[in-house]
């Protein structure tokens, strides 16, 4: 997760909302990268789904069935269905969204039995810490 944040705190630099996501697969990280919605002038360019995109060429496969996903937020609808689609079997994040979160605080997406794929969610490792980067970066905004 402390990559996760690094990557949160480059992209709050960049003057993107800072988050940020690391993929590990089988023990070794193959993708790192934060929010690139501005940069990219992408609204698809979320930490995870950059993050995704990255692991899935790295590895040649968009299945992505023996990664965890760290991330510093609690992802999307958006960013939960690209976790299900590709496969990811952990997901592990920082702070709760309370305003767009689909595991738990608004969407219970990547546990729903509806759904093909079911994720392993570890939330609220180094949440202050995550909650607090987004608190003052929006602090100053306002």
């Amino acid at each position: 997760m402390q990559f996760a944040l690094e990557e949160a705190r480059l992209a709050a630099s960049a003057g993107e909302v800072p988050i940020g996501a690391v993929v590990v697969y089988r023990g070794q990280m193959i993708a790192r990268t934060g929010n690139r919605t501005i940069r990219d002038c992408d609204p698809t360019a979320h930490a995870e789904i950059s993050a995704l995109r990255a692991a899935a060429k790295y590895l040649g496969n968009y299945r992505l069935a023996d990664a965890t996903l760290y991330v510093t937020l609690e992802p999307c609808s958006m960013c939960a269905g690209a976790i299900i689609q590709a496969r990811v079997p952990t997901l592990v994040y920082g702070a709760d969204d309370a305003k767009a979160g689909a595991f738990r605080s608004c969407f219970e997406i990547l546990t729903s039995p509806k759904l093909n794929h079911q994720v392993e969610v570890t939330p609220g490792v180094l949440a202050a810490e995550c909650a607090e980067l987004l608190q003052s970066f929006f602090a100053v905004r306002r």
